[in-house]
């Protein structure tokens, strides 16, 4: 093998392996990993804003609280009442009411809320958040998802880790594993409407009245929301093998989606999940002790009329201008070796 051929070659191998290769963690892992989650904007009046009992319910979340959530004033008088806004959108308010210790403590955290952060340091790869009135076609459709993301567990696989590569190390926290969970909740719990409304998405991407399904991984980011009657086979698989696929784009906000409102320390939480995994005896500590009663079981089948997700996997999600380059390197190599 002459000297210009072997160069070829080994051009054509190198942009080969750095294509194929690259990061093997799965999407809902890589997000739980390094995504911080966006921060919702709660505006507040300035005459609420002053009174003493605001100043000192307001002080724990001002000074480095947990929740993804910052505190603003609004000194211009367009502000009536205390309003929450989803991150990065001031067009739709997430809530809007009289603000209360009572009333920000269903702002910050909830029953449903708190299931999510138990399925999430569990490892589970992503939570169905099925909202409905529990009439029997809801009931239908439940047990239709649940066969359906039963089937995908045994059918699916995660991609295979390769410890020793340094671009795809995780994270403290759960344990890898492949697994699809189903949360149910009532459209009129009146602990869940802020949760609900997150769910449903800013801009109104489902009408939050008629029965919903919202993907949610990682710290609490919502993949999408689909209305139930329009969400088939096709569409949830779509979205669970993107979310277990190799995470091909690492940027967050290239990724579709939005965050919840969650009152949680991420890295502390991950941290004592990766504790607790060695140390079984301190596992219950580790995870949320929350076992909701609107939590019902897992789902079978959807239309997704969602915006296009990004290709996830494999060769699937490697970008057409590497291969054309690696298509390329291999006609020069071959014609090399003609020459030769």
């Amino acid at each position: 093998m002459n000297r210009r051929l072997f160069v070829a070659l080994s051009l054509f191998w190198i942009a080969l392996t750095q294509v194929v290769e690259g990061c093997t963690i799965p999407v809902f892992r890589y997000a739980l990993d390094r995504w911080e989650a966006d921060r919702f904007k709660l505006v507040l009046p300035a005459e609420v804003a002053a009174k003493p009992e605001m100043v000192d319910l307001m002080r724990p979340l001002r000074a480095g609280g947990k929740a993804n959530l910052d505190i603003v004033t609004d000194r211009s008088g367009q502000t009536k009442a205390a309003t929450l806004f989803f991150p990065r959108d001031e067009a739709q308010a997430a809530w809007s009411g009289e603000l209360s210790s009572a009333s920000l403590a269903e702002l910050l955290d909830s029953p449903g809320r708190k299931q999510l952060l138990k399925h999430i340091l569990e490892g589970d790869s992503v939570t169905w958040v099925l909202v409905d009135g529990a009439t029997p076609t809801d009931e239908e459709s439940a047990q239709r998802i649940s066969k359906r993301l039963a089937f995908l567990e045994q059918a699916a696989a995660l991609p295979i880790q390769d410890p020793n590569d340094p671009d795809s190390q995780l994270g403290p926290g759960p344990e890898l594993r492949l697994k699809f969970q189903v949360l149910r909740l009532r459209q009129d719990e009146a602990a869940e409407k802020p949760l609900i409304a997150m769910l449903a998405g800013p801009k109104g991407r489902v009408d939050a009245k008629r029965p919903f399904a919202a993907a949610v991984f990682g710290r609490g980011r919502v993949l999408g929301a689909w209305q139930l009657d329009e969400l088939d086979d096709a569409g949830l698989e779509d979205a669970c093998m993107f979310l277990i696929g190799r995470c091909s784009c690492r940027l967050k906000n290239e990724n579709p989606g939005w965050d919840l409102l969650m009152n949680v320390d991420w890295p502390k939480r991950l941290e004592e999940t990766q504790q607790a995994r060695k140390n079984p005896i301190k596992a219950a500590e580790a995870v949320s002790p929350v076992a909701s009663s609107n939590e019902i079981m897992v789902p079978e089948t959807a239309k997704l009329t969602a915006e296009p997700l990004p290709a996830a996997s494999g060769i699937q999600g490697t970008p057409w201008m590497l291969w054309s380059g690696v298509g390329l390197l291999g006609l020069v190599a071959v014609m090399l070796m003609r020459r030769s």
